[in-house]
């Protein structure tokens, strides 16, 4: 019995894997270095992404998974229904404009994982934000616009989520087209307004920042939030 078990958990993780290589692929083939998207030829591959997808439906995370592996699983199936669901809508001009029975993108509930349906807003909100939270989960998902941190262009593994996390969260703290950092006065991405309760935990803001900025910025510096760009991140 023991033994069958093995077997199982090990056909588990190894379909886990391979699943995971089929997105990876996708990422690095149609996501730019920048994070621009590829929709037009990505459209043209939409079977590959819709075996991914398939597999998501099939599969709940397990409670003796890591953390990190749960949170490389979830990430990795926000960025998939949402790149999913702007080629369902492509070409359009931004995410915004998606709209079913009054409901935005982010609250349609056609992301399906473990036979279960889920808006995109639960995957962040309920699931990472809540169940496995961490600040960096907002470089990790990606709303398919101009001002969020860039999309990777690969896969999260529970192997490399934590490094690549941070990579992220470096690169968008420093990029100036999303993030104004001066020593005396910050013109921040409005991520750190609307998530400021994820961002303050263990300080301020600024403490936040100076954990990645090239700059140090003084803890009595100027805080303003830059208006976001909703316009897609198309290649």
């Amino acid at each position: 019995m023991k033994k069958i078990l093995l077997i199982f958990v090990f056909l588990v993780i190894n379909q886990l894997s391979a699943q995971t290589e089929i997105f990876d692929t996708l990422l690095q083939k149609y996501v730019s270095e920048s994070g621009a998207v590829n929709y037009k030829e990505l459209k043209n591959e939409t079977h590959s992404l819709d075996k991914y997808l398939q597999f998501l439906a099939e599969t709940s995370p397990e409670k003796t998974w890591s953390t990190n592996k749960q949170k490389a699983f979830w990430i990795n199936a926000y960025n998939a229904y949402t790149l999913k669901i702007i080629l369902d809508n492509y070409p359009l001009k931004s995410i915004t404009d998606i709209k079913k029975q009054g409901k935005t993108a982010w609250k349609i509930p056609f992301a399906k994982v473990g036979g279960k349906s889920f808006t995109l807003d639960a995957i962040e909100h309920e699931i990472l934000r809540k169940k496995l939270f961490d600040p960096r989960i907002h470089v990790g998902v990606n709303c398919a616009s101009g001002s969020c941190p860039k999309l990777l262009n690969k896969a999260f593994t529970e192997e490399n989520i934590d490094e690549e996390l941070e990579k992220l969260m470096k690169i968008f703290v420093n990029d100036s087209s999303r993030n104004k950092i001066d020593k005396k006065k910050v013109v921040i991405s409005s991520i750190f307004d609307w998530f400021k309760e994820d961002f303050t935990k263990q300080g301020s803001v600024i403490d936040y920042l100076n954990k990645y900025s090239n700059t140090p910025i003084k803890s009595n510096a100027k805080i303003s939030f830059l208006k976001y760009d909703w316009s897609l991140n198309n290649k």
